[in-house]
């Protein structure tokens, strides 16, 4: 079942739960934060980017998951295949950092003495800043990046409930093919993003979480012969009964399909992965080329990601059939145990 919400709602009744089901195209559901009935701990709210270049990438985050703040900055070298991934906490915010109910408006800072991430949305466009001094042991990272979002392209949003309790849900959006632009310094050297070759994601979710979960998700952005393409995957975010988070994203239109499955080798990510459909639409070969695992164990948070970059090579098929091969097309899959 793939139940696409059409009709704009709030999120929540009155008792805290969703009152829509599903997926859609665009952020049409009112995230009513006042109507959630559990406590400032179990309130996950997130702003994740990731913008890529065939050669290095960038990605940011600010986010509130009611024990703590964060930010955390990586750069990735796909060239060298390493990475550098610093967070910065603020403990005990418990929502204080105010992050905007919609991605469509809203700016989202998180300074301290020691960095600077901002996050602005002007029109259409999304403009990122990191200040970062002490970044890699004090090479320092700082820049900016403007991703240009078309306001008609489909978006992933899915509104899921939790089995486990009526009042706990996840509310996100996926936003794919930005094009990017932008100047990231390093140290002593300059990295260009050209909307030629860079594009950006954003991972935007807002939530009442389970203290136990374990997720799956896929992400790519780019050009196949010229045309705009992506896709987001995933399974592992509640009860996703309703509809899956699973969209293939071409020329501007979303492309809704069912249920994925990641074959992994969970004693090496670095080992090729296979991504495959129950439906045939979507069968990829996945060729790693750095695993980002960024560990935090803070006694009642813990996490345990494993996000790693790599190719993607295989087909998709769209809702009228057609079918596209993709061939080494950059990109990302994770594989993440929270306790949070």
């Amino acid at each position: 079942m793939q139940n696409e919400i059409i009709e704009p709602s709030d999120l929540l009744d009155e008792n805290g739960k969703l009152i829509q089901k599903g997926w859609a195209r665009k952020l049409i559901l009112n995230y009513n934060r006042e109507n959630i009935k559990a406590g400032w701990h179990r309130i996950k709210e997130w702003d994740y980017y990731a913008i890529l270049h065939p050669d290095f990438g960038i990605s940011l985050v600010i986010a509130d998951v009611g024990y703590l703040g964060l930010t955390t900055v990586a750069w990735l070298d796909f060239v060298e295949k390493t990475y550098t991934s610093e967070d910065q906490l603020k403990l005990f915010t418990r929502g204080k950092l105010d992050l905007p109910r919609t991605s469509e408006s809203g700016d989202i800072n998180f300074s301290s003495k020691k960095i600077n991430v901002n996050f602005e949305k002007r029109g259409s466009n999304r403009i990122l800043s990191v200040d970062y001094p002490g970044f890699m042991k004090g090479k320092g990272i700082k820049g900016e990046i403007t991703l240009f979002q078309d306001p008609n392209m489909d978006t992933m949003v899915i509104a899921t409930p939790f089995k486990e309790k009526e009042t706990r849900f996840y509310y996100n959006q996926k936003i794919n093919c930005m094009h990017a632009k932008g100047t990231i310094q390093l140290g002593e050297n300059n990295y260009e993003f050209t909307e030629d070759k860079c594009f950006g994601v954003l991972d935007w979710g807002r939530g009442v979480w389970t203290y136990k979960n374990r997720w799956y998700w896929g992400s790519a952005s780019g050009l196949l012969e010229g045309v705009p393409i992506g896709w987001n995957i995933g399974y592992g975010f509640g009860d996703t009964s309703a509809a899956s988070e699973n969209l293939i994203f071409y020329n501007g239109k979303g492309h809704k399909f069912d249920q994925v499955t990641f074959l992994i080798d969970p004693n090496d990510y670095l080992k090729p992965w296979k991504i495959t459909s129950n439906d045939g639409r979507f069968e990829m070969d996945f060729e790693p080329i750095l695993d980002r695992t960024n560990k935090m164990n803070l006694l009642i948070l813990k996490t345990e990601p494993h996000q790693v970059f790599g190719h993607y090579t295989g087909d998709i098929v769209l809702d009228d059939g057609t079918k596209l091969h993709v061939d080494r097309f950059l990109g990302f899959a994770e594989e993440v145990f929270n306790k949070w």
